[in-house]
């Protein structure tokens, strides 16, 4: 097969469906998860205050990764996205290394998803156990997948919609509480910032230890590149969606992060244990406990949900490319990719016997193989971005969108990513995920290599 043309869609079977409203807050459902509301609070008692310059740089690479993204996107729209591009810029193992590893990903990440919303939902109901929430959660989130992209688009958009309401009601709390504007509570100001050890406390280790962990927090993004192939008009679309969520995200995000250690000391033991819990406590807010177990919930399932349709969508590419079995691509009369939906969350089934047999040892060895996985996926976009963007401009390409400042900005991303590769080579944990993960990319391109003599008819080989 003669290689697809950048400008050519390739997501034949599938059904436009998404909104570019829906598409947003599926960008914000997907990267809006536990992470930020329970996870914060580690890298608030690592770097104190300077937290905030960990997500600023998190959230310029971010930036960066989304706009190549979107160049690339609104050229040649793909439900393979940055596998897709990986493929056209590198060959066909590259293509297929990316594309399996981040569906290899999705797949673990779905089954802890589900892991932990079992667990939390099992606290409120003693008598019906952990794995049994855990087969009603992806039991139902399979069929909401199955039921056809508009009908998951419209119940993604209120899964992110109670998220995004759950934060700006916590943003709007925390200025009052900062400002006086809360009955019976004295004003805090913002003297925790510099108090405690000073904005710094730990200098710059610490804002560099805290980046290895805020980084990943805003993972989850990608699927607005995926999600763009099945909207009415991609190339137009990606430019609003990628502007919409990455604005909301950094605001939601650094804004938060600012409530915390403006409200409470940096090094208060509550704000490691529940960041959001603990300002809410300190506002003598009732019922605060359930209200963040229920948001929790929401953000597990919502991510969960964005995760199943981008793993599904990225292994109907890889069948679509001759990268998969063939099967992947078969699609239902609403152009459901049903058997690559079923493929994605088949793992989650199994989940619910690892959770009975193996509750604390199966799900954290597998998600510490994938841990690094998003430090791949975003350095293989900045290189198939370069690289696509060369040719284009060589040929004389007209394209629908061009990244500013290439390639220097481009080239200025690779290089805040090796800095995070850098220091997760220093910090033992983070050491022990990037080689795992990297040692699976390896035996992956393996395969690709392996295989590329056996693809189907039609498809082109390496």
């Amino acid at each position: 097969m003669t290689e697809v043309p950048l400008t050519t869609t390739t997501t034949k079977g599938l059904h436009p469906g998404l909104t570019r409203r829906q598409i947003s807050m599926m960008g914000l459902g997907g990267a809006i998860g536990a992470g930020l509301f329970v996870g914060s609070g580690e890298g608030v008692g690592i770097a104190g205050p300077a937290v905030l310059v960990s997500y600023l740089v998190a959230g310029g690479i971010v930036v960066l990764v989304m706009a190549m993204l979107a160049e690339m996107v609104a050229a040649r729209p793909s439900s393979g996205a940055f596998s897709s591009y990986a493929q056209k810029a590198m060959g066909r193992s590259a293509g297929s290394a990316v594309g399996w590893l981040y569906w290899i990903q999705l797949v673990v990440v779905i089954a802890a998803e589900a892991t932990g919303a079992g667990g939390i939902v099992a606290k409120w109901v003693p008598g019906i156990p952990a794995w049994a929430w855990v087969l009603v959660f992806v039991a139902a989130l399979t069929v909401v997948n199955l039921f056809g992209v508009r009908n998951y688009g419209r119940f993604e958009f209120w899964f992110a919609a109670i998220k995004v309401a759950a934060i700006i009601a916590f943003l709007v709390v925390g200025v009052c509480a900062i400002v006086g504007l809360i009955p019976g509570v004295a004003a805090t100001g913002v003297t925790n910032l510099v108090d405690h050890g000073g904005f710094a406390p730990n200098g710059i280790t610490g804002i560099a230890a805290a980046l290895l962990i805020v980084v990943f927090a805003f993972g989850g993004t990608e699927v607005v590149a995926i999600a763009a192939a099945e909207s009415d008009d991609p190339s137009r679309n990606i430019r609003r969606i990628v502007r919409e969520v990455l604005v909301r995200i950094l605001i939601f995000y650094v804004g938060s992060i600012f409530v915390i250690v403006a409200v409470l000391p940096w090094n208060d033991p509550a704000v490691k244990a529940g960041p959001f819990s603990a300002v809410l406590d300190t506002l003598k807010i009732p019922g605060v406990g359930l209200v963040m177990d229920l948001i929790v919930v929401v953000a597990l399932l919502s991510a969960m949900n964005a995760n199943i349709y981008g793993a599904s969508r990225m292994a109907f590419s890889l069948g679509e490319r001759g990268l998969a079995p063939l099967a992947a691509t078969r699609t239902s009369a609403k152009g459901v990719p049903y058997v690559a939906v079923l493929a994605s969350v088949a793992f989650g089934f199994v989940t619910v016997a690892l959770n009975w047999a193996f509750p604390d040892t199966v799900l954290p060895a597998l998600l510490n193989v994938v841990g690094s996985t998003l430090l791949v996926i975003w350095t293989s976009t900045a290189l198939a971005q370069i690289i696509l963007r060369r040719r284009a401009d060589r040929a004389g390409e007209a394209m629908p969108m061009r990244m500013w400042g290439f390639p220097w900005l481009s080239w200025l991303c690779l290089a805040l990513l090796a800095g995070v590769v850098a220091l997760a080579m220093i910090d033992p944990a983070a050491r022990t995920q990037l080689l795992l993960t990297l040692a699976l990319m390896a035996v992956l391109l393996v395969v690709a290599r392996l295989t590329r003599g056996v693809s189907r008819p039609g498809v082109a080989k390496e």
